[in-house]
């Protein structure tokens, strides 16, 4: 316990260490060493007086994290583990079994298994469950258990798994697996190339720049570049593609911060690889941050017509201090700025409302700017596109639904009860989303709305003030509007449910990779990006 105490106050003066290094906080020394100082004492005390036994590091745990969570979402402690997820989010390059795999309780499930890597190739699908690797139960595996299925390229590992209620086996040799950045690219149609860019890792612009490459070779002349869902990653990344479409010496970003070190902007440093091939850039709600700078100068500079909805306004840059023992700590240290001076950050993390919560900027409070040929923009927090398609606001009883896992539940029971699918023809029915529906009830989904809450609340005071015998009556009578209410919101998100219901059965039948060939026949963000690419009139109108 000792040993945990002293590396848990190691890591804080580090902490202590990094603000003193910065220009910043040299004039809060006293203030911060004051501080330093009574936190440590105090928690010397606590950890040697207490009635009951404690955990030094569980307690270091929750200071550390309340500290950063009252900072913003992004400012995080890192330990050894999470170091190592960064590094190959950033790299692209790992080993092991080939499979993304979510970590619960008592089991490991495949969420996706990556096509021809090792998981794949044993045999193991989507929805199994692992409940045992080698000998070691996952559920008396006291650790991060999905750690047991890390190891050697090309040592071995045997796996217990449940699948529809059968226990099975598989051994899965262990391999490189490398994450690409572009996990497709191909032909729309003669003229049009389609470009699927999921983060901006270190290979990011390289494999951007093969992709449209080889499409200028098969014959397209304008392109379409896919950033939905893409959450970030790599800043130079990020201008390395805006260089692929732009000139050489073009401003693409600028970062702003009160620590002076910190206040750069970023230029294009290479020659383009094409600057008038016609481009549309594909955004949503789960593009974020370096997807952001990429639409966002494109679209500044004229470049590209931005289509979809409105990005996510993830505007903040994070900076990695090592620590000691391996861990880090990630601080915000800037803001992103467009270059028409666009601020992407949506949500004030430093001006709160009474609730704690942080505030999205009004649309009557936005900032007017200009693009290069004088169109206007504007801030309030992410990329608003030029062309707005089916826009899907995710909403409490949508994310409900997905955090369930229900989804993800239901479209592996699709699975095995169909056991061929044509992928390209593929529609889920109105029976198919009441099968849904009762699929929800069978297994018990429920979900507490914000009126809920505060309905409970008042219901809670009536009680302890002796008024609940009078009002019992009309609360329950608002409870059973609130859940009537409820039922009726799922009927009104049909269409992105369906949405989220297709896109995980097709991932079963034909992989990731057949996702983007049936996106390119029934996508209508795809569709509509080819029409404006078609008519080149269209296409300049939007830009001028």
């Amino acid at each position: 316990m000792k040993t945990v105490l002293k590396k848990k106050i190691i890591i804080l003066i580090l902490l202590f260490a990094v603000f003193l290094s910065t220009t910043a906080f040299k004039n809060d020394f006293f203030e911060i060493a004051k501080q330093i100082e009574i936190f440590t004492t105090l928690y010397k005390e606590i950890n040697m007086n207490y009635v009951d036994e404690t955990n030094p590091a569980d307690l270091m745990d929750t200071a550390i994290k309340s500290m950063l969570d009252d900072l913003d979402p992004y400012t995080r402690f890192m330990n050894e583990q999470d170091v190592e997820a960064a590094r190959i989010n950033n790299t692209g390059d790992y080993t092991g079994i080939g499979a993304r795999v979510k970590t619960l309780k008592d089991k490991l499930v495949i969420v996706e298994p990556y096509k021809d890597y090792p998981a794949d190739k044993a045999g193991l699908k989507a929805g199994d469950e692992i409940i045992k690797v080698g000998d070691v139960l996952v559920s008396d595996y006291k650790d991060d258990s999905g750690n047991l299925l890390k190891g050697a390229s090309g040592s071995t590992v045997k796996v217990t798994f449940k699948r529809n209620n059968e226990t099975k086996t598989a051994t899965i040799e262990r391999a490189e697996v490398e994450i690409k950045a572009v996990p497709h690219y191909s032909m729309v149609n003669d003229k049009t190339g389609y470009v699927v860019l999921s983060k901006f890792n270190r290979k990011a612009s390289a494999e951007t720049s093969y992709a449209i490459r080889d499409l200028k070779a098969q014959g397209a002349n304008r392109i379409i570049l896919d950033l939905r869902g893409n959450p970030g990653g790599l800043l130079n990344e990020a201008v390395n593609v805006v260089n692929l479409f732009v000139p050489k010496g073009q401003l693409v970003v600028t970062t702003k911060s009160k620590v002076k070190k910190y206040n750069k902007q970023y230029f294009t440093s290479r020659e383009a690889l094409d600057t008038k091939i016609p481009l549309v850039v594909l955004i949503d709600g789960s593009s974020a941050s370096a997807s952001e700078i990429v639409s966002g100068t494109l679209q500044d500079l004229d470049r590209a017509v931005v289509v979809g909805a409105r990005s996510f306004g993830k505007g903040l840059v994070q900076r990695p201090k090592r620590l000691t023992y391996g861990t880090q700590v990630k601080i915000t240290i800037s803001r992103y700025y467009t270059p028409s001076g666009r601020c992407i950050q949506s949500l004030d993390y430093w001006n709160r409302n009474e609730n704690g919560e942080a505030v999205r900027v009004k649309q009557e409070n936005y900032n007017e700017f200009k693009t290069k040929n004088g169109r206007k923009v504007f801030d309030g927090g992410g990329i608003f596109p030029d062309v707005t398609i089916n826009k899907i606001k995710n909403t409490t009883i949508t994310k409900a639904i997905v955090s369930s896992d229900l989804i993800f539940d239901f479209a592996t029971a699709y699975y095995y009860k169909n056991p061929s699918l044509n992928i390209e023809n593929f529609k889920l029915t109105d029976a198919d989303f009441k099968s849904f529906k009762s699929y929800l009830k069978q297994n018990n989904f429920s979900f507490t709305t914000n009126t809920e809450k505060m309905l409970n609340k008042a219901y809670e005071a009536s009680v302890k003030e002796n008024l609940n015998s009078a009002i019992t009556t009309d609360y329950n009578t608002l409870l059973s509007s609130l859940n009537t209410s409820k039922d009726k919101a799922i009927d009104e998100h049909k269409a992105f449910i369906l949405k989220l219901l297709t896109e995980d059965i097709v991932k079963r039948y034909a992989y990731r990779e057949g996702l983007y060939e049936y996106y390119k026949l029934n996508d209508p963000h795809i569709q509509k990006s080819t029409q404006i690419l078609g008519d080149t009139a269209t296409y300049m109108d939007y830009l001028r």
